[in-house]
Order: structure tokens, then C-alpha cells, then sequence
């Protein structure tokens, strides 16, 4: 399974988000991710820095940035990202995302006897854990220093904070957590069962996360569905287990999205059922709410002194 069939939450926003120099787009697609973002900062407390709070439309403008990073012309890049993106439960043996780092993690795979572990399980929880932790450590800095070395703290800030929200909106798309990430995978290398009948089209994931979100979501659908209240997710360790559940809650709807495909194609091309769109403007939702909480938890948490670390 080539990693460049796995599209992020790939509609263009031809007018925002053009590469220069003719080059397409960026590949939750493009329209997704922004929106998530936007709603993500929308719903932080007031008691987040102003530069940050202030940054909404380079937060936004960062959340597919990842994606641009995708080339097969320039294979170092491309290759050191691709595998950040997804997380394919069914291939992850035993414990062995208790691995506390990505080296742990691959070694704990090619024990398990993966000939390709980067490929067939991806990284993504361990991509989301890392970003945490450098913006933990900028907001930390960012306490301490002021005047110029301030300002360009807050340009790290921003940066990984936007980052960061892409790999944790991929978190929220079902396909993304799943070897089923491009139709059911029956007839593929892993002949997984299909009892259901489940759709088996290539063009799935693009369709539902790119063309159906372009065509029949709006940034309201998605804002309104963001809870109020923030979470604090507690210290680093606390924080990766609130990773890993989310991202297990968004594997817990694969199912449910193959079921409503199967009831009625995504189609954005014409009227969507009502259950389609809310299923999907609530997994962005959930994205969005997933990244307010952990932008919020690295605020809180660059307070505690080194001596309760």
C-alpha cells in the first residue's frame, strides 16, 4: 500500500492555499483541515497567550501544511513525513504502543516479525506526542524570555502549534486509522473479511474527506459542534494516553463510515442524507476539539516548575 494513496482531510482552496510557481495544491483535505483549525482556535480560553490567540489565520493556513510536504520528486522529504499521517490499528501487535518512543515503537514492530513496519502501521501518534512536546517546551521558554528572543519563540509557537494540527485532524478522519483506508480492504494484500459488502472503490477516502467536505460542509457545521469547555489533559504521560484513546474513538467509527457509504454513496456531486454530513462535520469537530484541548494543555502545563516535572 503506497503512503501517497493516503490523502489528508485532498480538496483545493485554489484562492487561499496555491503553491507558487504553478505547482497543485495541497493534497481531512484541504478544505477540512483549515476549517478545523479555525474552529480549534475559536474555541480556546481567553487565557491563552494574545500572540496566539491573535494567529488564526496562520494556524489555520499551517493545519495542511504537512501535505504540501508530499513529493515524489524530492524523496528524502517526502519519505521522512509520509508515514507521520496514519496509525493502522489492525497491523499494531500486542502492546506495543506502549513503546514510549517512535525507535521503541518500530523496534517492538519489526519484533513482531513487520517486514515494513513504517508502511503498514504509521507513526501517527507518535508524531502528535512529538509536536506536543515542542510546543510544551516553547510555551516554557516562552515564559522566560522577552524582547526579541520572545518574539521569535512566538514564531516557533505558532509553527508547531499549526503543525500539529494537521497530523491531529488526520487523527479524526477514520480512514486514517485503518488498513481499510482507501475502501474496504478484501480483495488488497491483506484480504481483510467483508461480511457487510462494504465498498471496496479507491477513490473512498479522497471523495469523502476532500470532494464531499468541499461540496456540502461549511466552517459552521463544524464550529457548533466544538464543545465549550476545554480539557486539560494533565502532564506528558496523561497527555499521550488522551492521544491514544482519541485516536482508538476515531478507529471505533470505521465501521460507521463504511455502514453510511454503504446506505448512501458520499457523494458531492448530489444532496447529501442529513446523517452523512453530521457524521462528518462531527469527526472534524472532534478534531478540532482534540486540538484546542492539547494547544491549551501544553499553555497550562509550561507553567509547572521544574520541580513537579
Amino acid at each position: 500500500m503506497s503512503p501517497s494513496l493516503r490523502l489528508a482531510w485532498v480538496a483545493p482552496l485554489a484562492a487561499i492555499l496555491a503553491a507558487p510557481g504553478g505547482e497543485s495544491p495541497p493534497r481531512w483535505g484541504a478544505d477540512g483541515h483549515v476549517m478545523a483549525g479555525r474552529a480549534a482556535l475559536a474555541r480556546v480560553p481567553d487565557a491563552m497567550p494574545e500572540f496566539f490567540r491573535e494567529s488564526g489565520d496562520q494556524l489555520s493556513w499551517l493545519n495542511p501544511e504537512p501535505d504540501r510536504w508530499r513529493s515524489r520528486e524530492l524523496r528524502p522529504m517526502d519519505q521522512g513525513f509520509s508515514y507521520d499521517h496514519y496509525i493502522d490499528f489492525e497491523n499494531v501487535p500486542g502492546d506495543a504502543l506502549d513503546a514510549p518512543d517512535r525507535w521503541r515503537f518500530i523496534e517492538a514492530l519489526y519484533g513482531a516479525g513487520l517486514i515494513r513496519p513504517e508502511r503498514d502501521v504509521g507513526f501517527l501518534p507518535y508524531r502528535i506526542e512529538e509536536l506536543y512536546q515542542r510546543l510544551l517546551t516553547g510555551f516554557r521558554l516562552w515564559r522566560d524570555a522577552d524582547g526579541d528572543e520572545r518574539r521569535w519563540i512566538e514564531a516557533r509557537i505558532i509553527n508547531d502549534a499549526g503543525v500539529l494540527g494537521h497530523y491531529v485532524t488526520d487523527g479524526s478522519q477514520p480512514h486514517h486509522t485503518t488498513i481499510h483506508f482507501n475502501g474496504w480492504n478484501a480483495s488488497g494484500a491483506q484480504q481483510a473479511p467483508n461480511p457487510e459488502g462494504f465498498t471496496e472503490e479507491r477513490d473512498f477516502h479522497a471523495r469523502f474527506e476532500s470532494d464531499f467536505v468541499r461540496e456540502h460542509l461549511a466552517y459552521n457545521d463544524v464550529f457548533f459542534r466544538v464543545p465549550r469547555e476545554t480539557r486539560f489533559l494533565g502532564t506528558p504521560d496523561e497527555v499521550r494516553d488522551a492521544v491514544r484513546a482519541f485516536l482508538r474513538d476515531t478507529h471505533a467509527e470505521v465501521a460507521t463510515l463504511y455502514r453510511l457509504e454503504k446506505s448512501a454513496r458520499f457523494d458531492p456531486d448530489s444532496a447529501p442524507p442529513t446523517e452523512h454530513v453530521e457524521f462528518t462535520a462531527e469527526r472534524l469537530a472532534a478534531g478540532a476539539a482534540m486540538l484546542r484541548d492539547l494547544w491549551w494543555s501544553a499553555w497550562r502545563d509550561s507553567a509547572r516548575p521544574p520541580s513537579e516535572r
